[in-house]
């Protein structure tokens, strides 16, 4: 991985600055709505910039490659983890309507206990990367790939079969043999798929975008409606944080929502919000905090994103945990998805994060004999020359 690629700031700042000009691709932005993009874009590079001077980057892949973690105590409570998801998995799909089978707005429906259960669901896009670096069972690997990438199609959870797409790259990234390049090919398949997926169950879940009223460029109108799907998402964020920013309009009660347990992270649908479209609802990640701080707040929130990643890249850095990869695979994918939705600064997010410490902490401190080899295949004893997991 070049030294530009592992740069800490990129994995948010690139998809920031894609998602602006495709804002301005996809519509012909009314007056004082580009100061919102352009916002976005300044303080994105700002970053960037700060980034590239400080001298932090991602560890070389080869630090990632010499780590065994199957075997481990680490991997014995992973799989212990990954054990519960896919438990949950199954309750959500028993339980409840399937919705990709029953109809396409069930998956909105949270009632009747399913958000609880929803709460261990969402977390399937760990099963990839725990199947892949935790057993060497082929036929387990599989399965918990599997799991990780069906289960989101299943319930229609576009953003959950993103981040299961996302952790299976990095990990075939970061995992390669530090003598090859970066697996541009696989990453492009990968990111073809998602996209073709996504656009897919897009037109299933809320058919053709019919009757949607927009200032829509020439471009977006020309498009299929594959691509509207794709452009569409990704531009109604810099479009609304900017017409937000044009109305100066205040609500701090959004920010609260979703840093408040039980709260909701998109709770923008039924607010009051003034939004050119009220179906158009998704924001960036900083749009909650130009609502309660205005413009000096979405910038802080930009900086602590940043500072965020950073101590996840500190961590890993320090002995390529596994639970401190995990964490660092969900900051990167929040970073990612900054421009489109509030994905970082939630309860939940904060919860899967203390999860992972406390699960660090537990492998830590388990036996040695506590750990069945023969849940790890072949060779699956415990390691003699891994260090000690630090919290």
């Amino acid at each position: 991985m070049s030294r530009l690629l592992r740069l800490t700031s990129l994995w948010f700042v690139l998809p920031t600055l894609l998602a602006s000009g495709i804002t301005l691709l996809t519509f012909d932005l009314p007056s004082g709505y580009l100061d919102g993009v352009f916002l976005l874009v300044v303080a994105a590079l700002a970053i960037l910039l700060f980034d590239a001077l400080s001298g932090q980057r991602l560890s070389e892949a080869a630090r990632f490659r010499e780590r065994d973690y199957a075997g481990t105590r680490e991997a014995f409570v992973a799989l212990a983890l990954a054990a519960l998801v896919v438990l949950f998995c199954l309750l959500d799909l028993t339980l409840f309507p399937v919705p990709l089978f029953d109809k396409p707005t069930a998956y909105a429906v949270m009632t009747g206990g399913r958000e609880h259960v929803r709460h261990i669901s969402d977390m399937c896009w760990v099963l990839p990367p725990i199947g892949m670096l935790c057993t060497r069972r082929k036929w387990l690997c599989a399965a918990l790939v599997a799991i990780g990438l069906l289960f989101p199609v299943l319930v229609i959870d576009r953003n959950r079969l993103f981040a299961s797409l996302f952790a299976v790259a990095l990990v075939i990234a970061l995992r390669r043999d530090p003598e090859q390049p970066v697996p541009w090919k696989t990453m492009l398949v990968l990111a073809l798929t998602g996209c073709g997926v996504f656009s897919a169950l897009g037109i299933f879940r809320s058919g053709l975008l019919e009757g949607i009223t927009l200032p829509f460029s020439a471009v977006y109108r020309a498009s299929p409606v594959g691509i509207k799907w794709l452009l569409l998402y990704a531009a109604a964020g810099p479009y609304n944080f900017g017409a937000m920013l044009a109305r100066h309009y205040h609500d701090a009660g959004i920010l609260l929502q979703q840093l408040i347990p039980q709260g909701s992270s998109i709770a923008t649908a039924g607010t009051g919000l003034p939004l050119d479209f009220p179906t158009i609802n998704v924001g960036t990640e900083f749009l909650p905090f130009l609502l309660a701080l205005g413009p000096v707040g979405a910038v802080l929130a930009m900086i602590a994103l940043y500072a965020m990643a950073s101590w996840s890249v500190r961590r890993l850095r320090a002995g390529v945990s596994l639970f401190s990869l995990l964490i660092f695979l969900r900051i990167a994918y929040v970073c990612v998805m900054s421009p489109f939705a509030p994905q970082a600064f939630t309860w939940t997010n904060f919860g899967f994060i203390g999860a992972c410490l406390a699960l660090q902490l537990l492998a830590a401190w388990l036996p040695d004999r506590t750990i069945p080899a023969r849940m790890f295949g072949p060779s699956g004893q415990q390691s003699s020359v891994q260090p000690r997991s630090q919290v």
